[in-house]
């Protein structure tokens, strides 16, 4: 007898790009997929909303949205909904090539940066250490 999969592993492979997939989990996959409904849907919402998310394809995320209103399961409907409260900054953020990287970058040295004077020096200071990186 088989062991069944763990919630984890599920997720897993339902959040995991297909062509990551080893041919025993696709396969795992597709057998608990069709014993649950709701899971099938979850997994066809969460894989369009990849494609949406890898293809810059945000012109589509108000038909995901009602889609997912209509058919979706509690958490992915909460999920949308979440989306829902900032849909231009969403949109934008899937369509744009445009990202905040280099910025959360410099807030992430910053911060390490402050943490580690904690207690040991004043602003004079860490003003130098972040105007004259070493």
């Amino acid at each position: 007898m088989a062991i069944a999969p763990t919630v984890r592993q599920v997720t897993g492979w339902i959040t995991r790009h297909p062509d990551r997939l080893t041919e025993d989990e696709r396969l795992q996959l597709k057998q608990v997929l069709a014993r649950s409904a709701a899971l099938s849907v979850t997994h066809q919402h969460v894989h369009q909303f990849a494609v949406m998310l890898t293809q810059r394809r945000g012109q589509y995320l108000r038909d995901w949205m009602l889609d997912v209103e209509t058919n979706g399961t509690a958490p992915v409907r909460s999920f949308a909904a979440g989306l829902g409260k900032d849909h231009d900054a969403v949109t934008a953020g899937l369509t744009l090539p445009y990202s905040s990287g280099p910025v959360e970058g410099a807030v992430t040295r910053i911060k390490a940066l402050k943490r580690q004077m904690y207690g040991r020096a004043g602003f004079s200071l860490l003003r130098k250490r972040i105007l004259n990186p070493a």
